[in-house]
C-alpha cells in the first residue's frame, strides 16, 4: 500500500498532507464522450431540445463540477481553481465529445477536477436529452494529460 498515497500505515483512508509542497502551476485535461441517435445529435446542434441549449447548460455544469469536486470525492483537496474550460465536439453520426481543462496555483493537482467536469458535463447531456433518447451511452472517460507538480509531465 506504500504506493498508494490515500492510505495510512493501518490501511486505512487519509486525505494526502499537503503543507510541505510547494505551490506550482498545474493543468490537467480529461475527456469523455456521449454516444446517442443521430436524430438527437441533429436537435442538439438544431437548438432542438425542450430543456433548452444542451451544450451551454453542459458547460456550466462541468465549470461548477470541477469547482465542487472535493465536496463529491472524499479525499480531494478543495482548490481555489484558476481556470476550468469545457469544449464539445459534435460528431456524426451521433456523438459528443467533451474536453475539459482545469487549472490551479497551487500544492496539489486538478486531474480529478477535470475528470469530475467531464463526467458531470456527460450526466448534464444525458438529463436534457433522456426524454427524446434513453438509449444514450456516456464512456471513454479518461486523463489525456497532466502538466506540474513532483510527478511532472503526462501525456496519454
Amino acid at each position: 500500500m506504500e504506493d498508494l498515497t490515500h492510505f495510512d500505515e493501518q490501511g486505512r483512508a487519509r486525505m494526502v498532507d499537503v503543507s510541505d509542497k510547494s505551490e506550482t502551476f498545474r493543468v490537467a485535461v480529461a475527456h469523455g464522450n456521449v454516444q446517442m441517435k443521430q436524430e438527437t445529435l441533429a436537435r442538439i446542434r438544431s437548438g432542438g431540445i425542450a430543456k433548452g441549449d444542451v451544450l451551454a447548460v453542459a458547460q456550466v455544469a462541468g465549470i461548477m463540477a470541477a469547482k465542487k469536486t472535493s465536496l463529491l470525492i472524499p479525499m480531494c483537496h478543495p482548490l481555489g481553481i484558476t481556470g476550468a474550460k469545457l469544449s464539445f465536439n459534435l460528431k456524426d453520426p451521433g456523438e459528443v465529445e467533451i474536453e475539459a481543462v482545469v487549472k490551479v496555483q497551487g500544492k496539489t493537482g486538478v486531474e480529478m477536477e477535470a475528470l469530475t467536469a467531464v463526467s458531470i458535463a456527460a450526466l448534464t447531456i444525458y438529463d436534457m436529452c433522456k426524454a427524446i433518447d434513453k438509449s444514450m451511452t456516456i464512456g471513454e472517460i479518461y486523463l489525456v494529460e497532466k502538466q506540474g507538480g513532483k510527478s511532472g509531465h503526462y501525456v496519454r
